[in-house]
């Protein structure tokens, strides 16, 4: 398959089999033998045994590329273990209800690993729950509530949320408060390697604070690209910092508002965060845990490297999230892991925000769109749709527009894939769909996904295959009379295999339309409605066929502007007639 993105880093014998794979009979270059019988595994064999290529496989896998925020470059993508990627992306702290721009880095990091799925790897997917925190405790006191009883509720929210989306459940979905044990352990190790530091009491007792020694560990900044935690190291950390929170702006601002614990004037160095915090007065015992330097509960960002490490080890290869995640919890996190002796991830991922008149949406800044209100004018695939088909790198900026243009990619994907269904007389499976390998899906798609995920080009390969496929719908109905049966056949093999493509394609990204998880409705009433309402349509146009075969046209005519009237909008074909509701 050809990738012209990996081309410039393939070595001579990698290039020789690019060349055969994209041009099977042309001559081979840099030196690879001429022979009619050449084929890429000879090939490879031949200069593998040269010591010229490393692996004698070429696959769609071996050819994803992936942007590393740490090194602020796009660079081939190779899993620490053959076969298997590990995922770690922070989730959501369960405060209050999720809007819009939360679900924004589960859809992008749900496609990406629907991506490393279809290219044949197991994926173990970890995402945490925070649910203990400052913010927590403070909204369930406010509201008259305990916090676990508040965690729980907008726990139970948000993975309403993911599922309405259609975002697969993780493999592994950690609590913060069920992994106590761990982060304890984490910090007697941090605290044992000379990492981190107790603030005593007064009589030299442990108070239960306890703070990582920034100092003691040189590389803190790798992340980020910081200078001495000074300033940012080079241009690309300057722009990065423009579009995210970092060191260089560290302090309360809008979209990561300081913990109360790292203002701490006890702290040996202001860089220094909070590892672990000493149970307050003011809060509910309930809330704080027993521990060998004081009763308290955790700081955040030791949360998840104790719960990555629990589920993926000591070296893991991707750890994603969102932008405004990048300082000061993931710093943090990179710091204190490596710290602990760990490898920590290989590769970091940052999905960007959405926004509203330019501003990240957030309900601390009062634009948080609810998903709820979202749902309740458009469909959940319509949402998804709109969240995933901007570059999870590129801000995505919320409006009607936004939803305008999803409701019409909507409409000319479900219009082509029910031409095609009415001209088979049948849909692919399931199995069917999911099963179609990333070989044998359309070479600009395979080359825009593992292009850095690159869903913009990844969706005008899905367009382009809809258009030639309509082509092929309308030449076979206009001409179906005065063209062979061979011809004919040939035509509905063209279409089937479209279809079957275009939605393989959808189905990488979650947006198959006939995927029972759309076509069932958001609720078992929708569902029924649905179905009611199929029948009745259906019903009508029964009698209306009846009518124009008994040249009753005044009454055809009748129920097709009764239809009309009632928003339901009818299309004769070669095939029958079919029905969608009008575009409002």
């Amino acid at each position: 398959m050809r990738n012209s993105q990996a081309t410039p880093t393939l070595n001579v014998g990698e290039r020789a089999i690019l060349d055969i794979r994209v041009n099977n009979s042309g001559p081979p270059s840099d030196g690879c033998p001429e022979s009619p019988g050449t084929t890429v595994k000879s090939v490879a064999t031949s200069f593998y045994s040269q010591g010229m290529l490393n692996d004698v496989t070429t696959t769609p896998s071996t050819a994803l590329r992936l942007y590393d925020t740490a090194t602020h470059s796009v660079t081939p993508f190779s899993p620490l273990t053959p076969g298997v990627v590990r995922i770690y992306v922070c989730g959501a702290t369960v405060q209050s209800s999720p809007h819009v721009g939360h679900l924004r880095a589960a859809v992008a990091f749900d496609v990406i690993r629907r991506w490393f799925i279809k290219l044949g790897y197991k994926v173990v997917f970890v995402r945490n729950v925070t649910d203990i925190d400052d913010k927590i405790l403070a909204k369930a006191k406010a509201a008259g509530q305990e916090w676990w009883e508040r965690a729980y509720i907008y726990e139970r929210e948000f993975t309403r949320a993911y599922d309405l989306l259609g975002v697969l459940p993780p493999t592994y979905e950690p609590r913060a408060t069920g992994h106590m044990p761990d982060m304890i352990s984490l910090v007697q190790r941090l605290l044992d390697r000379g990492h981190a530091y107790i603030i005593p009491n007064s009589d030299g007792t442990p108070s239960g604070n306890v703070y990582f020694d920034v100092p003691s560990w040189p590389e803190y900044g790798e992340l980020t690209h910081q200078s001495g935690g000074a300033q940012a190291a080079d241009s690309d950390a300057a722009i990065a910092d423009h579009m995210g929170p970092s060191i260089d702006t560290a302090g309360n601002d809008k979209y990561n508002p300081t913990d109360a614990a790292d203002e701490s004037p006890d702290k040996h160095d202001p860089r220094d965060f909070a590892l672990w915090k000493a149970a307050k007065p003011d809060e509910p015992a309930t809330a704080s845990w027993d521990a060998p330097f004081g009763k308290g509960r955790p700081g955040w960002h030791l949360e998840c490297s104790a719960m990555s490490h629990r589920y993926l080890g000591d070296d893991f290869d991707v750890h994603g999230g969102g932008l405004d995640l990048r300082f000061p919890h993931h710093e943090n996190e990179m710091a204190q892991s490596r710290a602990a002796g760990w490898g920590f991830a290989h590769r970091w991922m940052h999905s960007a925000w959405v926004t509203q008149h330019g501003e990240k949406m957030s309900k601390s800044l009062g634009t948080g769109l609810s998903v709820d209100v979202v749902l309740a004018n458009h469909s959940a695939w319509v949402v998804r749709y709109a969240l995933a088909a901007v570059h999870y790198r590129s801000m995505l900026e919320w409006s009607d527009q936004t939803l305008t243009e999803a409701e019409s990619a909507h409409e000319r994907i479900s219009r082509f894939i029910e031409a095609a269904g009415t001209v088979l007389g049948s849909q692919p499976t399931l199995d069917e769909v999911s099963d179609v390998a990333a070989d044998d899906l359309p070479e600009d798609f395979v080359a825009a996904m593992n292009d850095d995920i690159n869903v913009s080009n990844a969706l005008a390969a899905v367009f382009s295959t809809i258009r030639r496929g309509n082509t092929t719908i309308s030449n076979y109905s206009d001409g179906n009379s005065q063209h062979a049966a061979a011809d004919s056949n040939e035509q509905r093999q063209t279409i089937a295999s479209t279809l079957l493509q275009v939605r393989a394609m959808l189905d990488v990204m979650g947006l198959d339309p006939l995927n029972p998880h759309w076509s069932t409705g958001s609720s078992i009433e929708d569902s029924a409605a649905e179905q009611a309402l199929d029948a009745l349509v259906s019903s009508q146009l029964s009698a209306r066929t009846q009518a124009r075969q008994e040249k009753d046209f005044a009454t055809a005519d009748a129920i097709r502007a009764s239809l009309s009237a009632a928003g339901i909008e009818i299309e004769d074909g070669a095939e029958g007639t079919t029905w969608r509701l009008k575009k409002s």
